[in-house]
């Protein structure tokens, strides 16, 4: 009788050393797609997973940056290099060889799938742990070949899919063509997919390690989709108090190593606590940020704490684990009634927290609408419902009222409602916050 085999050697997942740069944090502004570049780059120097690492990409290597990696990589070809590329003159060429390891399958998403595909089910067909990076534009790759990403998963394949200049504010300039506000959705309708929308380059250096251990090492049957953007900004270093430290006094508030990464494979961390310590009673805001919005919900915190409003940030990593999480403590619940219930990590993780809730995004509202009902307070939820627009960033976030004015108004209107801020305190604020 036909039977799977998924008999492979293990291959560890990188030392948490080949990331050190990107825990570090970086003032030079760079995109989460550049990081996702650089962190390919040190993979496939990985003495023990870099020969397994295969990227992908259909079309615009160039865009994404990976052509940065043509001198390292090599682009496969059976026949070698057979022409002069129109680039042969600059530093970094294309370079077809027998040995490349990435695969440029030209315009054509589902050749890119299939290669995915195969090098994703490699593991059990060869006894080959290869790891595949497929790197496309979000709106396009995703959508256009849904059922081939069904069929990854009902394959139990491995690997990462990449989509990058995600986010429907993110891509200016380009039209309403490159504008997605929803494959993050869509992914949730693929059982074993887990998705991502990672804001740093350390939460993608967190997910990445964290996914080649699960997948290569531990051989649990999940894939990931991970959402890269375009837009530049500083990579902060990672927020953590060394995991040795016992004292409560030193970096109050500040989670450790370990608590981050466990947060942000889970789905949610606190990023930052508020730095005002003197706010009113009841006067609290907690802003859940993602992707790329992150930067509009750190501005958002600092205009609210200027009106003395004190603002924790969180950043949610992944809306789509922590529903599942939580789906999956309900039924348990459901199961065992007779047993006391279990809180899932949302509930675990905010238990203690007061004030108002709003998560902001670059997707539809009802991506982070849907942990509303495990959240111990009020709240609101920003995204991009809706066609996308052509136009410039900020004329974008301002038109979807994801921008760190609306985010900061949204937190107001709800603590107004509580009846701990004055309505003509934020009629004020609002004059403020909404012309600069």
């Amino acid at each position: 009788l036909p039977v799977r085999r998924a008999r492979f050697p293990r291959p560890p997942a990188p030392a948490r050393e080949t990331f050190a740069e990107f825990f570090a944090g970086n003032d030079r502004p760079a995109s989460t797609t550049m990081v996702m570049v650089r962190l390919l780059a040190k993979l496939l120097r990985d003495p023990g997973i870099g020969k397994f690492i295969v990227p992908i990409v259909p079309d615009e290597a160039r865009t994404f940056g990976m052509d940065g990696l043509f001198p390292q990589a090599g682009i496969y070809s059976p026949d070698g290099q057979r022409y002069t590329p129109v680039d042969a003159g600059t530093l970094v060429p294309y370079r077809e060889a027998k040995d490349g390891q990435i695969l440029q399958e030209g315009i054509c998403e589902t050749g890119a799938m299939a290669s995915f595909l195969a090098a994703g089910i490699a593991y059990a067909n060869h006894a080959l742990p290869m790891v595949p990076f497929y790197i496309f534009y979000s709106m396009f790759g995703f959508q256009r070949v849904g059922d081939m990403i069904w069929a990854c998963g009902d394959s139990m394949a491995k690997g990462f899919l990449l989509g990058g200049t995600s986010g429907r504010t993110t891509l200016n300039g380009e039209g309403v063509q490159h504008q997605d506000g929803h494959t993050q959705l869509i992914a949730s309708t693929v059982p074993n997919l887990d998705s991502y929308d990672p804001a740093f380059a350390f939460e993608l250096a967190i997910i990445v390690r964290d996914g080649i251990r699960r997948m290569y090492h531990e051989n649990e049957d999940v894939f990931y989709y991970l959402t890269i953007t375009n837009q530049a900004y500083p990579q902060p270093a990672m927020p953590a108090r060394s995991d040795t430290d016992t004292d409560p006094d030193t970096d109050a508030g500040v989670l450790s190593a370990a608590e981050i990464e466990a947060g942000v494979v889970a789905g949610l961390y606190c990023f930052k606590r508020t730095a005002l310590r003197d706010a009113s009673a009841g006067l609290k805001a907690h802003l859940f940020g993602s992707g790329a919005i992150m930067v509009e919900v750190l501005l958002a915190a600092q205009l609210l704490e200027a009106a003395g409003i004190a603002c924790d940030v969180w950043s949610a990593t992944s809306y789509n684990c922590l529903v599942r999480d939580a789906q999956a403590v309900q039924r348990r619940n459901l199961l065992n009634a007779g047993q006391p219930a279990e809180s899932c990590y949302v509930e675990r993780l905010l238990a203690g927290e007061t004030g108002v809730f709003v998560a902001a995004s670059d997707y539809m509202k009802s991506v982070p609408g849907r942990i509303a009902q495990w959240l111990p307070g009020p709240f609101a939820v920003l995204g991009t419902d809706g066609f996308g627009l052509s136009e410039a960033r900020p004329e974008l976030r301002e038109y979807f009222e994801v921008n760190a004015g609306w985010i900061a108004d949204s937190a107001a209107s709800l603590l107004v409602r509580q009846g701990v801020l004055p309505a003509n305190r934020l009629t004020e604020l609002r004059q403020c916050w909404h012309s600069t």
